[in-house]
């Protein structure tokens, strides 16, 4: 990430500058993961300049940061989760989802002993897990789903990465983490997965949200971007090794070899435009609306929302399917 917008970011936490929407430009932040890799091709493959727009992806990995220059106007959007992002939706701080990426199926899972079966053998463990992400709202669904709370068990709060570290090396007895380190465990023979997000299909699903002035006054330039996402994902479906190659080295990192990309990727499932129309059909009544009222009851349970958000609040499908 360049310095100047980490800089940006920065100050505008402090100070709550508030920047403008450029025309033809959208900056979008992100952490580091598969399922964000359809921006990069579509970006690479000329997708997105061809309709003359420039998307510049950033990757910051922590969201506090990404949100405030969101705020600031310093990034138009980010791409996230949608339990993420309704943390930080107010009446002062507007933006909206206007595309789904994918979701999580085998991305995300919960490392434990090889003598624990279940949610409920979980009752007084300690847990390794960020708090406030994504593995925290995903376990207390699971919770919930076992007639359990937080209360249940000692959560320690570590990020995804320290926490599986902590349980490969017997400092933790359970993990709420994901890829790479699932698979590692696996390897390693230490310990299990004990539920993984395949057996929870739509609960985890990342969404492109961008800011409520971006989408009034650059509407061509949202256009563009859905455009270039769904033909990306018709590259995808095309050209499956060549596409893994150019998104493993625009999301980089952890995932800048080709082969270990296409290992992750196998954790998730990419949406593309007719999974885009699915999953929004119906609108609060279908599944992404299903999915913001229970991101209301877990983040509002716990306290971490700023706002009761709705799903007209939060979602604009005003760009699907044009």
């Amino acid at each position: 990430m360049k310095a100047s917008i980490l800089s940006s970011i920065a100050l505008a936490a402090v100070t709550g500058l508030s920047g403008a929407a450029t025309a033809g430009e959208i900056k979008l932040g992100m952490t580091t993961w598969v399922g964000y890799g359809e921006i990069f091709l579509a970006k690479e493959l000329g997708y997105f300049s061809d309709a003359g727009l420039t998307v510049d992806p950033q990757i910051i990995e922590e969201a506090s940061l990404t949100m405030a220059g969101v705020a600031s106007g310093e990034l138009q959007g980010t791409a996230a989760t949608i339990d993420e992002i309704m943390k930080y939706r107010s009446d002062e701080m507007c933006f909206k989802a206007i595309y789904a990426l994918d979701d999580s199926h085998g991305g995300d899972g919960i490392l434990a002993p090889a003598d624990v079966n279940s949610i409920a053998d979980l009752k007084g463990r300690d847990v390794g897990m960020n708090e406030g992400s994504v593995s925290q709202f995903w376990f207390n669904i699971l919770l919930k789903q076992a007639g359990m709370t937080e209360k249940d068990v000692s959560i320690v709060n570590m990020t995804a990465d320290d926490a599986a570290a902590a349980f490969m090396a017997g400092q933790i007895g359970v993990a709420v983490t994901w890829e790479p380190h699932l698979t590692l465990a696996k390897e390693q023979k230490v310990g299990k997965v004990l539920v993984s997000s395949d057996q929870t299909p739509g609960l985890i699903v990342d969404v492109i949200a961008l800011r409520c002035d971006v989408i009034e006054k650059q509407p061509e330039d949202v256009k563009a971007l859905v455009a270039g996402l769904e033909k990306a994902h018709e590259y995808l479906l095309a050209n499956e090794d060549k596409a893994y190659a150019i998104m493993a080295a625009g999301v980089g990192g952890w995932l800048s070899d080709p082969k270990d990309f296409a290992a992750s990727a196998a954790g998730v499932q990419f949406y593309g435009k007719e999974r885009n129309a699915e999953f929004f059909k119906d609108g609060a009544a279908g599944e992404a609306g299903k999915l913001v009222t229970l991101g209301g009851e877990i983040w509002g349970s716990l306290g971490k929302l700023h706002m009761d958000v709705t799903y007209d609040q939060l979602v604009d499908t005003s760009f699907l399917n044009q």
